[in-house]
């Protein structure tokens, strides 16, 4: 003869000696609870979509081109005084780090900056703006544009502008600049062969950013946090970079400052213009 079965209690286990106790027949039709279920699944979900509509950022609005244009102009000019006054500010200038190989030169034979980054990344975004403005003392930048970092990473939709387009003219100095990937961190451009063994010699783990100074210093990774930047526009960042005493250019200046210390190592202190200035040859003293 089998054995009648205990019921479960709350939990899932069996309570010992409990009597199984006949359920009363409910009068709700057997359709209410389903409904129910379903109604408050739509409420959750309506809730969530909501939350994600109010918390996700939303993109930064590309400005027109003539915008764009004056944009660029006035991050390419800043005076030699703004500077002298940051001088090294709060950049890490710990990023940079000494190295040794053939000296790394461009199509024109001067030494290179050659940069890897990718649009998406916000520190790559982040260390955009002290790389154009160190170099643009030492030459001019054509087909800049600008663009905002991915607004699903971290620090999202950071301003910035990108070198997918861009040329670099110089009597001191070759730069060249490639974005590996694009907002959507899809493939955008390739190193070539040799390009890639540089890469991958001074930076196996393959970071971005990272600035190879003509295989006499690399650097790996942003020389400030990007969210020095966040939340803000292309013109707040120039109007605040402008500001000698605020956060962001004690970051972006002094990261500038930085960056053309080691350009100056690069191109035997030419333009003295540039190089000459004792706050720059101080730096240099402090490079690794």
């Amino acid at each position: 003869m089998s054995k009648k079965k205990r019921p479960v209690a709350p939990g899932g286990r069996r309570a010992p000696g409990q009597k199984q106790v006949r359920k009363p027949v409910s009068g709700t039709p057997a359709w209410v609870a389903p409904a129910a279920v379903a109604v408050v699944l739509a409420i959750i979900i309506g809730a969530f979509l909501i939350y994600r509509w109010y918390t996700t950022p939303l993109p930064l609005p590309s400005p027109s081109p003539n915008t764009t244009a004056a944009l660029i102009a006035q991050v390419t000019g800043l005076p030699a005084s703004e500077f002298e006054t940051v001088g090294l500010g709060t950049a890490d200038k710990t990023r940079l780090t000494k190295v040794t190989g053939t000296p790394l030169v461009g199509a024109t034979g001067k030494p290179q900056v050659f940069y890897v980054g990718g649009e998406f990344c916000p520190f790559c975004a982040a260390q955009r703006w002290p790389l154009i403005i160190a170099l643009s003392r030492f030459g001019k930048f054509s087909g800049l544009d600008v663009t905002s970092s991915s607004e699903t990473d971290v620090n999202p939709n950071t301003p910035t502008f990108t070198f997918r387009r861009a040329t670099f003219t110089s009597q001191y100095v070759d730069f060249r600049g490639l974005e590996v990937s694009d907002r959507q961190q899809q493939p955008l451009q390739t190193p070539s062969t040799a390009e890639q063994a540089v890469w991958s010699k001074y930076d196996p783990g393959q970071t971005i950013p990272f600035i190879d100074f003509g295989n006499l210093y690399v650097s790996s990774g942003a020389m400030y946090k990007p969210e020095v930047l966040g939340g803000q526009s292309w013109q707040a960042v120039i109007d605040a970079v402008k500001d000698p005493t605020s956060v962001a250019a004690q970051a972006v200046i002094g990261s500038a400052n930085l960056v053309t210390a080691a350009i100056c190592k690069m191109t035997a202190d030419k333009p003295a213009a540039v190089c000459s200035s004792a706050m720059i040859q101080d730096l240099e003293t402090k490079l690794p």
